[in-house]
């Protein structure tokens, strides 16, 4: 079956019709899928009908890939798919391509590749392998806007990618900034390419500041939920186990983003992030725990004046903001009933609970090449977490070591950005090997 922009199924034979803001356009199809709406397959529309958005999504099988989904499903006529991109999952970016008919897929994981092709089929779709056809995906002429949702350092080349093409780029990825904000914002400016944050923290900063001129921003105020760990005595840290850190009270996330949050080196990163992304002095950026996750980010004004960005915490919401910015589109996400909720709360982290939190602001302070080492060496004891071979209270310790013994590299190139980021995760397993 497919769906017509309605919504409402229609019934179609081996021959598909596209509904599309530029007409019905005939395609050749080799069994039905489930079609929504915006796949235009020609870029020519009748004059006073606007061009659609052409959108890839890299991660598209991961939380915020299949989230971003869901958002193009719901904005309709406008926005064409471009471009999927998944690291292992291939089942899952085969149902993908069957729902939404991309123009093009790749999958990073040759092993499976043969897989995929073969679900696939003939039906029309380029299907393509490996991290320099992600990289070339973010780059292609048909694509306006990348939503990159990779998670972790793997995301920095098609981000690059991305930039130097001119594209908008919409950064779900942290990770990008941590290591490289300088090097990205350097490309940006030369090229007219756009950085647009995902991150629901940044997001908000972003819709906050529209209300005043940058040089009127006295500080931002990320918040954070405090994770599972926020009220749990500091002498049973040490005993926590994998599933308990797994465990967030508010966000559905995957499972490495989740841990960063148990242990707020999630907050460590966006210190960083923020620092390049809205070009602040370190000193400028403040962190709450605010455990109702309502409240995503605040700006304070030179006036006095505090803006603040609230709803449900629900990624569709600065997922979709980023593809449509500068307009806002209707969502299907509720509003936060603030009756209902009841109560906001804010207080300031325990540094003694949450140590990871001061190595995002030392990272910063630092700038250069410390960023990739403060992310490198975050995923490799979260690997190691994962595993079973870290304790918990560990993971900030190891990073923390790494980074006393960096010499940093002030505006590295992207060969030094990779040499770093080999250097820390090799300074990670020593460590590792050591304890």
């Amino acid at each position: 079956m497919a769906l017509c922009p309605s919504g409402a199924p229609l019934a179609v034979p081996a021959h598909l019709y596209h509904f599309t803001t530029c007409g019905v356009i005939r395609v050749e199809a080799t069994r039905p899928f489930w079609y929504t709406g915006r796949r235009m397959l020609k870029r020519s529309c009748p004059p006073g009908l606007p061009m659609a958005k052409r959108v890839a999504i890299l991660g598209s099988t991961g939380s915020i890939g299949t989230s971003a989904l869901a958002v193009l499903r719901g904005l309709g006529a406008g926005f064409e798919l471009a471009g999927l991109a998944a690291n292992t999952q291939w089942e899952a970016l085969a149902e993908q391509v069957a729902a939404f008919y991309p123009a093009r897929a790749v999958l990073c994981d040759a092993e499976h590749f043969g897989r995929l092709a073969e679900r696939v089929g003939a039906t029309g779709v380029e299907l393509a392998c490996g991290p320099e056809a992600v990289a070339a995906l973010a780059a292609a002429d048909d694509v306006d806007v990348v939503l990159n949702a990779i998670v972790g350092a793997s995301g920095l080349r098609p981000a690059l990618a991305a930039l130097e093409a001119g594209k908008t780029l919409a950064l779900a990825n942290k990770e990008c900034m941590v290591m490289a904000g300088d090097l990205l914002n350097r490309v940006a400016d030369a090229s007219g390419g756009r950085i647009v944050p995902v991150d629901s923290e940044h997001s908000a900063i972003f819709q906050a500041m529209q209300s005043g001129r940058p040089a009127e921003v006295r500080r931002v105020w990320l918040t954070a939920s405090g994770g599972p760990f926020r009220s749990l005595p500091l002498d049973e840290l040490d005993r926590v186990t994998l599933e308990q850190a797994l465990q967030h009270p508010n966000w559905a996330m995957g499972p490495k983003v989740t841990i960063d949050s148990a242990t707020m080196m999630n907050k460590a990163l966006e210190v960083v992030e923020a620092k390049w992304l809205f070009h602040l002095d370190v000193a400028q950026i403040r962190v709450l725990i605010h455990p109702q996750s309502i409240v995503h980010s605040l700006v304070e004004f030179c006036d006095g004046s505090t803006i603040a960005q609230l709803g449900l915490p629900d990624m569709r919401v600065p997922i979709q903001y980023a593809l449509t910015y500068p307009e806002r589109r209707p969502s299907t996400v509720p509003p936060a009933d603030l009756a209902a909720v009841g109560r906001l709360d804010f207080e300031a982290p325990d540094p003694a609970r949450f140590p990871a939190l001061a190595l995002g602001y030392r990272a910063a302070e630092a700038g250069g090449s410390m960023g990739a080492v403060l992310n490198a060496a975050n995923e490799a004891a979260v690997q190691a977490f994962i595993a079973r071979r870290l304790p918990f209270p560990a993971i900030p310790r190891l990073v923390a070591d790494v980074m006393d013994r960096h010499r940093v590299v002030p505006h590295p190139t992207p060969e030094e950005i990779d040499e770093t980021d080999r250097w820390a995760r090799q300074e990670a397993a020593a460590w590792l090997a050591r304890s």
